[in-house]
């Protein structure tokens, strides 16, 4: 599977977060100062619908981080800058990999268990990321991000409006709170 920001396509599902961004869009955040860096990583399932199998979920994900991509993360963490993952498994990749001071390690790994509220998110500031259901692995992985009440509250709006959740559907961006506003 490819999107409009993805690098080698190896998927066993979309890696559906980069459908939010178009070609345009891209431009003209590039024009803005906005920078990208790719990996690539194997998207695995978050749900399947039986609630004995989604307990499992997810499962360990094979990703490749390129020498650039960890340059320019390790070079916008040491600037003072935000890294915004595209989707939960480009989270999973960057938590993975993180080398313990902001940064990441280029090469080769596998981003394995779930990971959930107790999670303190080491690279990645915020995600774009499909609208999952409570209970699939993915939403568990926004509690890294934000507190239930946030993602209650997001739930509810999103049925109220009628947006589309899970591949091919609506993505939103959740932010983690700054260092700064937790002390």
């Amino acid at each position: 599977m490819w999107t409009s920001i993805a690098a080698d396509p190896a998927a066993f599902e979309p890696p559906s977060a980069g459908f939010a961004f178009e070609w345009r869009t891209l431009k003209v955040w590039r024009r803005r100062g906005v920078g990208f860096a790719t990996l690539t990583h194997a998207a695995g399932l978050s749900s399947t619908g039986c609630p004995a199998l989604d307990s499992r979920l997810p499962l360990d994900e094979l990703f490749h981080i390129p020498e650039r991509t960890a340059a320019a993360v390790n070079r916008a963490k040491s600037s003072g800058g935000r890294i915004v993952a595209v989707g939960t498994t480009v989270f999973r990749a960057l938590e993975a990999a993180a080398n313990g001071d902001g940064g990441v390690r280029a090469g080769d790994g596998v981003a394995r268990g779930r990971i959930g509220r107790e999670t303190q998110p080491s690279v990645a500031d915020a995600v774009v990321t499909g609208v999952h259901q409570p209970g699939e692995s993915h939403y568990e992985l926004l509690r890294a991000f934000a507190p239930d009440a946030t993602l209650e509250s997001m739930s509810a709006a999103v049925t109220a409006h009628g947006y589309r959740d899970h591949e091919f559907g609506d993505s939103v961006l959740i932010e983690r709170p700054s260092r700064a506003s937790r002390h």
